[in-house]
């Protein structure tokens, strides 16, 4: 099973296969020493994978403790959170017990900040079962929820001492998430990998599954690379928010329930795209190769705001500095970086 060592803050591994939520626990204890486990997931990827994956964790001599929350973006916000914070301090949890998130981006994001928070800092793991969190959200530490001015505005960095992706659970996808999951794989091959990139255009949403293994090791590879260089998103680890800025803004006017992440975030990548060819940024006709590889894998981006009407909201963007906001232009298929714009010179772009 391909390993991939993450040399953060804190190091940690990221393990690749089929069949790790089964045996969990094997792996969890090489890291944790003992103690009680707060398994945190959502009501439905409890379902699938909840008792295999308590079963695993309580055989290897872990005590643990099961909260379950609704399923979906709604649920990534305060009211969860404080929910997970009484759920922790009714079952008398301390700073040496450990937060496992099994569950897509939303509950990786809910328990990682719950982790990097409840008695300023408690042990944490992540067990991804979307292709989305899989290949992006389960690595490099950010943990986040959503307040109504915008996605992912409060948070911290909260790097985990072990990532599990178990790429058999990915089989329990229904088709929208793993569609919606290679919405951040083509961003990858995007912004730093040409070659991840024509592996995308050969194979389509239907075989794409059987490289599945090789497309989450190639996209962890690529975000572990990013994530050492620049762990606190000062500088190169930007380049992983393509498509992000406007994305993220879409999802917002949708109020996070009308579009998926990945289709926002297939979205605002067109858009940028679009723009910087329209003023010159990028090789002339990359819009259309970037738009055959989204429809390859389906991803729906049909929405109802033009960029210049995202642009008030893209103002709260984390990217942002001052009087300016770094956007993420990709010139070609794997080559990126991050233009500095006034907010008038970004307000000018969009329109």
């Amino acid at each position: 099973m391909p390993t991939i060592t993450v040399n953060a803050s804190s190091k940690y591994n990221v393990i690749i296969g089929s069949g790790l939520l089964k045996n969990c626990g094997e792996y969890v204890k090489d890291v944790i020493n003992g103690g009680k486990i707060a398994l945190i997931t959502d009501d439905n990827v409890d379902k699938f994978h909840g008792s295999a994956v308590y079963e695993s964790l309580t055989a290897a001599g872990f005590d643990v403790r099961k909260f379950v929350f609704r399923h979906g973006e709604a649920s990534k916000c305060h009211e969860t959170l404080i929910r997970i914070y009484s759920f922790l301090a009714e079952n008398h949890f301390t700073r040496t017990d450990c937060i496992a998130a099994l569950g897509g981006g939303v509950t990786g994001d809910m328990a990682g900040y719950a982790a990097a928070t409840y008695l300023r800092g408690m042990n944490f793991i992540q067990l991804p079962t979307s292709l989305l969190a899989q290949v992006d959200s389960s690595v490099g530490g950010k943990t986040a929820v959503d307040i109504p001015e915008g996605k992912n505005l409060v948070g911290a960095f909260k790097q985990p001492a072990l990532v599990l992706c178990d790429t058999s659970a990915l089989a329990t996808l229904p088709r929208e998430f793993l569609i919606d999951g290679m919405g951040e794989v083509v961003k990858y091959g995007m912004i730093k990998s040409a070659e991840l990139f024509d592996i995308l255009m050969e194979n389509n949403i239907s075989s794409i599954g059987n490289i599945m293994e090789d497309i989450v090791t190639r996209c962890v590879t690529i975000k572990r690379d990013v994530v050492e260089a620049d762990e606190f998103d000062k500088g190169e680890r930007m380049l992983l928010n393509f498509g992000h800025t406007l994305g993220h803004s879409i999802e917002q006017y949708y109020n996070y329930t009308g579009i998926s992440h990945g289709c926002a975030v297939a979205k605002g990548m067109e858009m940028i795209t679009a723009l910087s060819e329209k003023h010159g940024r990028c090789r002339k006709g990359l819009t259309d190769t970037l738009l055959e590889c989204l429809k390859k894998y389906e991803l729906d981006i049909t929405v109802e705001p033009a960029p210049s009407a995202l642009g008030a909201a893209c103002m709260n963007d984390k990217k942002r500095m001052g009087g300016s906001i770094s956007i993420i232009i990709c010139s070609d298929t794997g080559t990126s970086s991050a233009v500095k714009m006034s907010t008038d010179e970004f307000t000018e772009f969009l329109n």
